[in-house]
């Protein structure tokens, strides 16, 4: 027959003991519960659809140094100007060229069409990213 072999309760105190109240259980269980919501929360309103959106329409690469692109902003608030940066790489994933867009207010929708001059022949053209925080060197423009 096994029995158990019984601890020195000076030493390590009696198993009655060594549990915490519940109040702390529950404590801990609450704060993580609100934390994961805050993380949650930040996650969405950063990782969730921006309030500009764009969809590439067409693009041509005229020849070595030049690319045609034509691109819709789709924006949550027309009454203000945006800003988009369009990109070119080349076959080896290099940047090729960079260009920065002013898309004027009105419409919630509008399609651009630009031109990007480039330092080697691209492969690829698309919209790096767009903003509402307009350049004052792009609104003189």
């Amino acid at each position: 027959m096994v029995t158990q072999r019984e601890l020195p309760a000076g030493r390590y105190g009696s198993r009655a003991q060594r549990r915490g109240p519940r109040w702390v259980y529950w404590a801990l269980l609450g704060v993580f519960v609100v934390v994961g919501l805050v993380v949650a929360y930040v996650a969405y309103v950063n990782l969730g659809d921006g309030p500009i959106t764009t969809e590439p329409a067409s693009y041509k690469f005229v020849d070595d140094h030049t690319t045609q692109f034509t691109f819709t902003v789709t924006r949550d608030d027309p009454s203000k100007p945006a800003d988009c940066i369009v990109r070119t790489r080349s076959a080896d994933g290099d940047e090729a060229g960079v260009r920065e867009v002013y898309v004027p207010a009105g419409g919630a929708q509008r399609t651009v069409d630009t031109v990007v001059h480039t330092s080697k022949r691209a492969v690829i053209v698309e919209v790096y990213g767009c903003s509402y925080q307009v350049p004052p060197y792009l609104k003189n423009a």
